[in-house]
């Protein structure tokens, strides 16, 4: 069954309708009865659903509580205005259809479930997981009960890395859409061209790792990566004049995200924090050194082992040049880093005393009610406060809706474990349905070259973190956290004095070439720390490009809930979605 390429349909798309005619009678919550029975100081809770809300104040008297001429409205009236918003914003959530949630059927498909993740569970000589501990998976996912995941058999028993936090994807949030009414198109098919070209790809950012991005043009392995990537039946990456092109190897089709170095200038200009100031120089690791390069080293790491090898840095720190050090970024950030990191950068204004403080001031979007004030500026609405907070806050609810996606409906294997199956084709012959495309591409001889094996060369000792493939955690936050800036900066602004590295990674140099954009530098850092993590070797393009649509979608949702309860007067926020139409929410 197949669904749209973005998540489930809302209001600016089209106006969804409940099935039967019985969602507004169901959901319906009569004001006058709401208010004979929590009238007055007698109401110390509303009952709303077997949830106790609005607990009264301790010791507060009747007309204490009435707060009769505090504000526009009563203590009362203004009780009762915030139920009601609350229940109309859950029942406009509530009248969005429920989407199918179709997978790629690989689970069913094999009965031995080579297609499916099952990381972290105990594995065989050849990598294939054990079924009566991957049963022990599926039900507890099945059931939800938390005695059942804590009954899931691992793989590595005292040396054990644990599975990450699957019960988040079941998880309620109590505003934005609920995680359950995204969807997500099924993963490709473990045998299809389409997972044979990504993986193709994975292998080539693997062996391009140590090339600066500001190289490619003139680096003879990405001219192969180039050649081999065109040479395939199915690559979805983007193309320049019809073919992948070094200018846009590894990048992502977002407006704005192929226009000017690899690099947004939001990962290499400095960040104002405060009266502090964060210089962007980061401990980046050694070059030529990668993991997982040998079958025991990867069995033991797909069982769940806690690996013994350890990263080696650099003395020099550095700023971000090549794929090794962005793959050592989104290796340990910050949840919202990235974007928080943005947000400070545009807030703050330029100073004119000292020209690397890296603050730009940027406009507000021209929808924030404040922008025509005579009298007011925002602070906790429309202003500096309330925008860091709800960048932040749309971060954690982007993990559950993503988080759903991953382990209850998709389950999509990892990158390395798919090359672990190349491997064992390739070596042992085992029957293992890989398309012709990887079998025939230059990316594995060179991959054998290298390093005697097949598998795929991690940035990471551990590999991938223990969950999923699909979707991508960073990715959807990153779409999430990157849809609320644009929603609130205009996206318009060319940045000012842009910036790349000199060749070592020492120190900026100034940008020569075409305007960079507010928003199309937040859609290049989006695409950086979601296809960072595909560079690094443990996501697929899929994963990075359909999540970062899952979490826009998350974001918007979350905008459209916000809108209803301001007192000023707001019009919405207008600017450019991933797909490139422009939207007012």
């Amino acid at each position: 069954m197949s669904t749209p390429e973005s998540p489930s349909p809302r209001p600016d798309e089209t106006t969804p309708k409940p099935a039967d005619g019985s969602a507004n009678a169901e959901l319906a919550v009569s004001r006058r009865a709401f208010l004979g029975s929590v009238g007055g100081a007698s109401a110390a809770a509303a009952i709303v659903g077997g949830i106790v809300t609005v607990p009264a104040i301790v010791g507060a008297k009747a007309s204490q509580a009435e707060g009769s001429d505090i504000g526009p409205m009563s203590g009362t009236q203004r009780r009762n205005a915030s139920f009601h918003v609350r229940v109309d914003a859950a029942k406009q959530n509530a009248l969005i259809p429920i989407p199918d949630h179709p997978d790629n059927g690989d689970e069913a498909r094999y009965p031995n479930k080579i297609g499916s993740y099952s990381k972290g569970l105990p594995h065989d000589a050849d990598g294939e997981v054990n079924l009566v501990a991957y049963s022990s998976f599926l039900n507890a996912l099945h059931t939800g009960h938390p005695a059942d995941f804590e009954a899931i058999q691992l793989g590595c028993p005292g040396n054990q890395r644990r599975l990450v936090n699957p019960q988040s994807g079941v998880a309620f949030d109590l505003q934005g859409t609920d995680s359950h009414q995204f969807a997500q198109p099924p993963a490709p098919e473990f045998a299809s061209a389409q997972e044979a070209g990504e993986i193709v790809e994975n292998y080539w950012m693997a062996i391009l790792r140590d090339v600066n991005f500001l190289d490619y043009s003139a680096s003879s392995l990405a001219a192969s990566a180039v050649a081999d990537l065109n040479a395939l039946s199915d690559f979805r990456g983007p193309r320049s004049g019809g073919n992948v092109t070094p200018d846009v190897l590894f990048r992502d089709d977002l407006p704005g995200s192929t226009v000017g170095p690899y690099i947004s200038q939001f990962m290499w200009k400095p960040t104002p924090f405060g009266v502090e100031f964060v210089d962007r120089h980061m401990r980046t690791p050694v070059a030529g050194i990668d993991f997982m390069t040998t079958f025991s080293s990867w069995l033991d790491v797909q069982n769940g082992c806690v690996p013994s090898a350890s990263l080696t840095f650099d003395p020099t720190r550095r700023y971000i040049r090549n794929g090794r050090d962005l793959s050592q970024w989104v290796h340990i950030d910050v949840l919202f880093q990235a974007y928080f990191n943005a947000c400070l950068i545009l807030l703050t204004p330029p100073d004119a005393s000292d020209a690397n403080s890296g603050g730009i001031g940027c406009p507000l979007n021209p929808g924030n009610p404040y922008n025509g004030s005579a009298t007011q500026d925002g602070f906790g609405t429309f202003g500096p406060p309330g925008i860091k907070a709800l960048m932040c806050e749309v971060a954690s609810r982007a993990l559950k809706a993503v988080w759903y996606q991953k382990w209850y409906v998709h389950r999509r294997l990892r990158p390395e474990v798919f090359a672990a199956r190349v491997h064992k084709k390739i070596v042992d012959n085992t029957p293992y349905p890989i398309h012709s495309d990887v079998l025939n591409s230059t990316a594995i001889n060179r991959i054998f070259l290298d390093h005697g094996t097949y598998l795929l060369p991690m940035a990471f000792p551990e590999g991938s973190p223990l969950h999923p493939a699909y979707g991508a955690g960073h990715a959807t936050v990153a779409g999430a956290c990157v849809t609320i800036l644009k929603a609130v900066f205009d996206e318009d602004f060319v940045i000012p004095n842009p910036v790349v590295p000199n060749a070592a990674g020492t120190a900026l140099v100034p940008f020569v070439g075409p305007p960079l954009t507010v928003g199309g530098e937040l859609n290049k850092l989006a695409s950086n720390v979601a296809t960072g993590r595909n560079i690094a070797g443990v996501h697929w393009r899929t994963d990075a490009a359909r999540s970062l649509k899952l979490g826009e979608a998350l974001a918007i949702s979350i905008l459209r809930d916000q809108r209803g309860l301001y007192n000023e007067t707001f019009n919405g926020y207008t600017f450019t979605k991933f797909n490139g139409v422009r939207i007012t929410v």
